[in-house]
């Protein structure tokens, strides 16, 4: 375990550290630093032991002469490079999430589930070392490829952090007391079926986050929180990034952006008893049938399937670069012990 959320990522590169490569033509490539290890491109051949003690934001040159610009990489970086189990929450999503949420320094923070561990590591940053986020996930192997994506980035696994293998609506009762969860971020197929667990978790005033992939799922979390009664009226977005082209007088936007990945939908927990101002609204159909239950399969929705052996490959990718971590780890604590 560590408060490694408080530790400033700084100094020479050391043996276990994650760096971001950008080569020829903007060609980007992340590695863990071996004291034996190579990177080999068709550009030629480059020996970490000559990046192994120079500083953060060197150009290196490898055997063919080609330069690389060697910098560690950053929070939104390492996410969309990680190794994957599920797939990511976007940092832009992320940011948002923090913020819609309110994610603050010392919160009880609840997310479920954790996925390959994008969103856990912008949750564990904010809630900083007096925090507390407790990660629930339904598999096993994503529990673990996220652990070790948590750890790698990290250089360990966090005090503040610990995971749940299991399911939200039976496990969170037993692992945090009523009313003592300021924060709640589902990242889930159907929020909805966990929304009365949270209400018994969250603190009056607490918030719900959920992220959902289609306009369907968003209308019926949306409609379903307004009929527990205990929630103010719940409010929806989605984020789009679009990059620009800067060059010189040669300003326009890029041709391709990062549009539709999710929507939030988040809504406060009303003290008990409190009855919400009514809302007007055009009346419509809130119900749900049968029929409409065999919607919400995961292929009908875009859930993609991974496979066993794909999964496998991933948990033993995120477990090496963890190990590497951990060396890294190791290494400053000597470093500090010396200085």
């Amino acid at each position: 375990m560590t408060d490694a959320p408080t530790t400033r990522p700084s100094g020479p590169f050391r043996a276990g550290d994650r760096v971001q490569l950008t080569g020829p033509k903007g060609r980007l490539h992340t590695i863990t630093l071996r004291a034996d290890g190579e990177l080999h491109t068709h550009h030629g051949v480059l020996r970490h032991a000559d990046l192994i003690g120079q500083p953060d934001g060197t150009v290196i040159a490898n055997s063919s002469g080609h330069e690389y610009l060697a910098l560690r990489p950053l929070l939104r970086d390492f996410a969309m490079s990680m190794p994957r189990g599920a797939a990511i929450v976007y940092p832009k999503d992320a940011a948002q999430i923090v913020m819609q949420a309110d994610i603050f320094p010392g919160a009880v923070v609840v997310e479920a589930g954790v996925g390959s561990g994008a969103l856990s590591l912008s949750l564990l940053r904010a809630i900083g070392p007096a925090g507390t986020l407790v990660s629930f996930e339904r598999r096993e192997d994503f529990a673990e490829v996220a652990s070790a994506n948590v750890e790698t980035f990290f250089g360990g696994i966090p005090d503040t952090w610990r995971v749940v293998v299991g399911d939200l609506v039976d496990a969170l009762p037993a692992e945090l007391p009523a009313g003592g969860v300021d924060r709640v971020v589902l990242d889930m197929l159907a929020p909805w079926e966990c929304i009365d667990v949270v209400a018994e978790a969250l603190t009056p005033g607490g918030v719900v986050l959920c992220y959902v992939a289609t306009a369907t799922q968003l209308s019926r979390v949306a409609e379903y929180l307004r009929g527990t009664g205990l929630f103010t009226e719940p409010d929806a977005s989605e984020t789009m990034v679009r990059g620009w082209h800067v060059e010189g007088l040669a300003v326009r936007p890029d041709h391709r952006m990062v549009a539709h990945t999710g929507f939030l939908i988040t809504a406060r927990r009303l003290a008990p008893g409190a009855i919400p101002p009514e809302v007007k609204r055009r009346a419509s159909k809130s119900s749900y049938g049968d029929e409409d239950v065999e919607l919400w399969t995961p292929g009908a929705v875009g859930d993609r399937e991974i496979t066993d052996k794909n999964l496998r490959k991933r948990v033993r990718e995120a477990e090496k670069a963890a190990a590497g971590a951990r060396i890294a780890a190791a290494a400053r604590e000597t470093d500090r012990a010396t200085e």
